[in-house]
């Protein structure tokens, strides 16, 4: 079994629990947010539906620039419903699924760098890049996800064990 192969089992389980999050998300209070600084409940759950996209993406590639010098910088896409949330998060997994389990050890130790303006912000191995960048990332979303809907009177799932909603 290789690295990637290896992580298989944490992917899977960690994607289960976000899809189980995002499908809570209750379309009457997009714009809904707890502190005027914050995301809205549909641009953090927007966030969080297309942070897997990301592996596979890392794997195609070197590097990315979010705000490439000269050109308009990445914009996440317009989620609108919990449906068009929930087939970019599937989407997104079954990309990084296949780009996670055809990876070989080479590419996970090969370097991958995140870029603004042309300046480099951080460069790290890609298995460090899929564990940080895209799931502890999700995971850090997903939290913030959980304590929105709970503000807002929607039953939160259980995830590490039990909620106060679910046994």
């Amino acid at each position: 079994m290789n690295l990637a192969q290896s992580r298989l089992p944490d992917f899977d389980h960690e994607m289960a629990l976000t899809r189980k999050t995002l499908a809570r998300v209750p379309e009457d209070r997009n714009e809904w947010r707890p502190h005027p600084k914050s995301f809205t409940m549909l641009a953090l759950a927007s966030h969080l539906a297309t942070i897997p996209s990301y592996t596979g993406f890392t794997f195609k590639t070197d590097s990315l620039d979010v705000a490439p010098v000269g050109k308009e910088p990445m914009r996440p896409p317009e989620l609108k419903t919990r449906a068009e949330l929930l087939e970019a998060f599937d989407r997104g997994v079954a990309e990084a699924r296949e780009a996670l389990a055809a990876a070989t050890d080479e590419a996970m130790l090969q370097p991958w760098s995140l870029l603004k303006g042309g300046q480099t912000i951080f460069t790290l191995p890609r298995v460090a890049v899929v564990r940080v960048m895209v799931m502890n990332h999700m995971i850090h979303h997903r939290a913030q996800l959980g304590v929105y809907l709970r503000l807002c009177d929607v039953a939160v799932p259980a995830i590490y064990g039990p909620s106060a909603d679910e046994a």
